[in-house]
Parts: structure tokens; sequence; C-alpha cells
């Protein structure tokens, strides 16, 4: 199944996603997309090394799968982490879209 790397930037705590030229985007619908176990591995370095950098923290995977509106977390954890906040609809990503 495919996946995207994401973690919490570490100036503001707000999920992001990896996305291709190693440049980290808030949005999922950007995030690169890992077909494969090797794809994931190079990702997940590339992750490890924004990490070391101070730009990131908690990287890790996300299987998502992939639909007409763009790829989609399978777990409910990471569509709550896309989505924003679920305390008021008037906050975070979800009053953005």
């Amino acid at each position: 199944m495919p996946q995207i790397v994401s973690a919490n930037r570490l100036s503001d705590g707000i999920v992001v996603f990896l996305a291709k030229g190693d440049v980290w985007v808030e949005r999922l619908a950007d995030a690169e997309i890992l077909a494969d176990k090797a794809a994931l591995d190079d990702g997940l370095g590339r992750a490890r090394t924004a990490m070391a950098n101070n730009l990131v923290v908690e990287v890790a995977p996300v299987e998502v799968k992939l639909t007409a509106q763009g790829p989609a977390p399978t777990h409910i954890r990471d569509k709550i982490r896309a989505a924003g906040p679920t305390v008021r609809l008037d906050h975070g990503k979800q009053a953005v879209a």
C-alpha cells in the first residue's frame, strides 16, 4: 500500500508532510507518494535528516489509499492529524478548506 511521511514542524508543532524536493508541506494532498518499501525507506531517511537538523519531530510513515480526490489516510489517527484539531471546526486546516 502507498505511504507518505508525516512529522510535526518543530517551530510551531503543525503536522506536515514530506513532499518532493525534501520540502515539508501542510496539505496531505501535496505529499510525496511513496509507492514501495525502497521509496519509503528513502523518504524516511530524508525525513530523519530533517529531524537531525531540527526542522521536524515525530517522523512517521502514514499508509494512504489513492482516491480521485488525492491520497487519503487509512487510519483514523492520521485522518485527524491531516485535518487539524478536532476541538472546533473554525480552527486549523479544516477552517481553511
